[in-house]
């Protein structure tokens, strides 16, 4: 599922001349359908004008949590803490090929202190994936809330990959997918699944896939984790795998 998810924040950072090492980003909602901006208007899309593989120069997505705070995945932006400016973060834009909605800079960059890559099955895995970015400017927009998670289903929203052969997306898409228990995750990835700091979710049918990276996995419309990594994009037996959220911050 995000096997590859990642490969586009590390080609936009080493653009922009900062050190970087390979990463993997996870990918568009698979199985979801189209939605509109108005419905998550926390929603960013994180990107950098150096990338322009994809529309607006997207790989990866965050939330609104503060008038001038993004949570995301670490693994999305730690490669431009030495350079915040080279990325940017788009609010109220469903289509990448569009220019509405509001783009935001970046001017600071604060990842887990935990956060580290490892390897599983030949593809990167991320422990304690967890950033927040401080835009230039505070924005008077609405703010997602976090949550614990808990219930048998989640809601996951990105522009991601629609498949694992389609990473053109530029839609807004959402799903809902299954909330897999700690044990069903922990025989998919072994020692590389720890449930102090992450858990799973999704099937077959739906699932988060490349460039949805960072994007959140909501309970009752609330952050209740964030997309990190998984073996392919509703792959058998692979849920994807969403990082928690820190109780204390960062």
């Amino acid at each position: 599922m995000h096997s590859l998810r990642n490969a586009a924040a590390v080609l936009a950072i080493a653009a922009a001349g900062s050190a970087v090492c390979a990463t993997t980003p996870a990918s568009a909602v698979v199985g979801g359908t189209q939605v509109s901006a108005p419905a998550y208007p926390w929603l960013g899309a994180i990107g950098s004008p150096v990338f322009p593989l994809r529309p607006g120069g997207q790989f990866c997505a965050g939330a609104l949590i503060a008038p001038d705070k993004v949570l995301t995945a670490a693994h999305c932006v730690i490669f431009a803490e030495p350079a915040p400016a080279a990325l940017t973060v788009t609010f109220g834009r469903a289509d990448l090929t569009q220019r509405d909605g509001i783009t935001m800079g970046v001017k600071a960059i604060r990842a887990d202190p935990e956060f580290r890559i490892s390897t599983f099955a030949g593809d990167l895995s991320y422990h304690h994936d967890v950033a927040v970015l401080t835009l230039q400017a505070p924005l008077s927009i609405p703010t997602a809330h976090i949550t614990a998670p808990h219930g048998p289903t989640a809601t996951v929203v990105g522009w991601g990959a629609t498949s694992n052969a389609d990473d053109s997306n530029a839609h807004l898409h959402v799903a809902t997918v299954p909330l897999a228990s700690d044990a069903s995750c922990a025989a998919a990835y072994g020692a590389e699944f720890d449930p102090a700091e992450a858990l799973c979710a999704g099937s077959t049918i739906a699932d988060t896939a490349e460039f949805d990276s960072g994007g959140p996995l909501l309970v009752d419309g609330a952050v209740a984790g964030i997309t990190a990594w998984g073996k392919g994009a509703a792959q058998p037996g692979y849920p994807g795998v969403y990082a928690r959220i820190p109780s204390g911050g960062l």
